[in-house]
């Protein structure tokens, strides 16, 4: 019995590498048409043909449109998450640091990611991926050792995430090459929200 429960595992493993494969090339795929022709007219199918997969593999690695957001959103919070910061550094400037690594990940799909701000009012599917922006909003405080659990990180969370997203419209027609005019909009955010984000100091709850 554990020899045959450990072939299973090793089957999964191995099966886990070309489905993960799969499903960047499909995130990529997606981005790249929503770029060039929008969040609303692209469709399952085309994104599989962008991929170069067929139909029955895309849709084993991701299913939905929703799918593919959830993911894109787990790759842009684990270039945000990446790294440590000093424990001595105020949690306002490890949040600072952690969102703008979001914001230098997100740079090169800024196209896509304007064409599903501008039709994400018109695609639940679009809409629907405000949960998992939440999520990552949650763990972008915990980079910065502010609890996101409980009501009070709920709150918080959703506080954050009403400021991440109107700094993404500034980062979104921002062409400097250092992203000042985001850095300076985060920054004076950070500033007006410190209070209620539970920045002051690291949270004597953790």
């Amino acid at each position: 019995m554990a020899r045959r429960a450990g072939a299973r595992k090793t089957a999964a493993k191995a099966a886990a590498g070309p489905a993960a494969e799969a499903a960047d090339r499909l995130v990529d795929a997606a981005l790249r048409l929503a770029g060039r022709q929008g969040w609303r007219r692209t469709g399952l199918g085309a994104i599989a043909a962008e991929a170069g997969l067929p139909l029955d593999e895309a849709h084993a690695a991701c299913p939905s449109k929703l799918a593919l957001l959830a993911r894109f959103h787990r790759r842009i919070d684990r270039a945000a998450l990446a790294g440590t910061s000093a424990a001595d550094e105020p949690p306002r400037d490890r949040l600072f640091d952690a969102l703008m690594r979001r914001f230098d990940a997100l740079a090169p799909h800024r196209e896509a990611l304007r064409a599903i701000l501008r039709d994400s009012m018109a695609d639940p599917a679009a809409l629907l991926g405000l949960p998992a922006l939440l999520r990552s909003m949650g763990w972008m405080l915990e980079r910065a050792g502010v609890s996101a659990a409980g009501w009070r990180g709920r709150c918080r969370a959703k506080l954050l995430t009403g400021l991440y997203l109107s700094v993404l419209r500034v980062f979104l027609d921002d062409d400097s090459a250092d992203l000042a005019r985001t850095m300076a909009a985060l920054d004076r955010r950070l500033r007006a929200m410190e209070s209620w984000l539970g920045l002051g100091a690291v949270d004597a709850s953790r």
